[in-house]
């Protein structure tokens, strides 16, 4: 064992601060607060989120135009370097083997290869989407590149 070893376990677990437990805890009656002032009081925030009486900022700026946020189509990415080091050559690359070897992280979302890196290897990609710089390599590469 070594002394880090010791060090980073010694701070890991910090008891909670029990407060209103009477004067001899130290933590009683104000309960750490302090007298009088915003901080004393309940429902103080620190972060400052909170805006008094008056009219939220978000509710008084003006909405116009459109968004596509709402109707936005997220996917799973994976680029081809990471499909590089982790396959051999003419293997099946899915969804299913990307999650096993940790690439994403599950199989809800559709998955979308990305060209970021070079393939050298012969592989046949089933997937949903592909950007055009990838799929140009995979096919350039002798490999084949289909839509799940």
């Amino acid at each position: 064992m070594m002394i880090h070893e010791i060090t980073e376990k010694a701070g890991a677990h910090k008891r909670r601060k029990r407060v209103g437990r009477g004067v001899g805890s130290g933590h009683g009656k104000t309960c750490g607060r302090g007298h009088k002032g915003a901080r004393s009081r309940s429902g103080f925030s620190s972060n400052g989120k909170t805006e008094g009486g008056q009219m939220p900022l978000f509710r008084r700026i003006p909405k116009v135009g459109f968004s596509n946020a709402r109707f936005r189509k997220h996917f799973a990415i994976v680029n081809l370097k990471a499909i590089e080091a982790r396959f051999e050559d003419g293997a099946e690359v899915n969804p299913a083997m990307l999650a096993k070897l940790g690439l994403i992280r599950d199989t809800k979302l559709p998955v979308k290869v990305l060209g970021g890196g070079e393939v050298t290897k012969k592989l046949t990609v089933t997937v949903a989407a592909y950007s055009a710089a990838a799929k140009e390599k995979i096919e350039k590469a002798g490999g084949s590149a289909q839509v799940a």
